[in-house]
């Protein structure tokens, strides 16, 4: 049986947070007193994952991430040798996985959310892999994880891949992708396209929104090799998981958590603003 990996990309330059975004990549930005990425990886070992790759950005980016997810002894010490090793505690949770850090070159005039799982295909090998945002937030303010319900709901359906989506009103143009799912599939909703907004979503009252988590095999990865750039020269995940999916059941599995792009400010403020309220 395979094992479940985690390959969360955070190799984005963040252009939406400079000139924060040049010191301080996006996975490493607060929320409230935790780095986005401690979050994501919580929710990744929650489902199972205990290897987790980061695929990162050269220079600040990986010496920021591997700082966070390696044991820091010196600075162990001074917080033991004062008593406080409950305010340590949190940095210590995030390394109850196995890390490894693939830094994704910039030098090659590629770009886009298709290159992480082809950076990390030989790491991956034949197992089954999470692919997960690095610079957004999934929170279940009820201890809850949906990337733990996403693993359950592919194991009871029995379909070889899974992507979480949000539920949001269609009431207006969005920024994510519309997941479209396939007619007559029901009692399981399988993935049909991965598409943009378009004016007739406005006839529908609500929408499944891509959140940028999947839960797929190492069968998949092909399907990333064969995305072709998009009209802005991105090559698009969305584009390798809508191949696979005319090819292999994809189950769609609805959130129950709030999602937010942390991409952004405003993204980061709203989350921030739930966190502290619940603290």
């Amino acid at each position: 049986m395979p094992t479940l990996k985690a390959v969360i990309a955070a190799a984005g330059v963040g252009s939406r947070w400079f000139p924060v975004g040049k010191t301080t990549p996006k996975c490493m930005l607060p929320a409230w007193n935790k780095p986005l990425l401690a979050y994501t990886v919580a929710d990744c070992v929650a489902a199972g994952a205990q290897q987790i790759t980061v695929v990162t950005a050269p220079g600040e980016c990986t010496r920021q991430v591997r700082h966070f997810l390696t044991e820091d002894s010196e600075l162990k010490r001074y917080f033991t040798a004062r008593g406080w090793q409950d305010k340590y505690q949190p940095i210590a949770q995030p390394l109850a996985a196995e890390f490894t850090i693939i830094e994704q070159p910039r030098d090659t005039g590629l770009y886009g959310t298709a290159l992480p799982p082809l950076c990390a295909a030989d790491w991956i090998g034949d197992d089954d892999f999470l692919l997960v945002s690095g610079d957004d937030l999934l929170l279940r303010l009820d201890h809850g994880s949906d990337l733990a319900d996403l693993a359950a709901a592919r194991h009871n359906a029995r379909t070889a891949a899974a992507i979480a989506v949000a539920t949001r009103p269609s009431d207006k143009p969005l920024r994510y992708g519309i997941v479209q799912p396939r007619a007559g599939t029901e009692p399981h909703l399988l993935l049909g396209e991965l598409r943009g907004w378009s004016p007739e979503d406005r006839q529908r009252r609500t929408a499944y929104i891509d959140i940028s988590r999947s839960l797929l095999p190492s069968s998949a990865l092909p399907y990333f090799a064969e995305v072709q750039p998009a009209a802005n020269g991105e090559l698009r995940a969305t584009d390798a998981i809508t191949a696979f999916a005319i090819d292999h059941p994809t189950l769609i599995h609805p959130i129950l958590g709030a999602f937010y792009d942390c991409g952004s400010p405003a993204g980061l403020h709203a989350a921030n603003t739930v966190i502290s309220g619940a603290a």
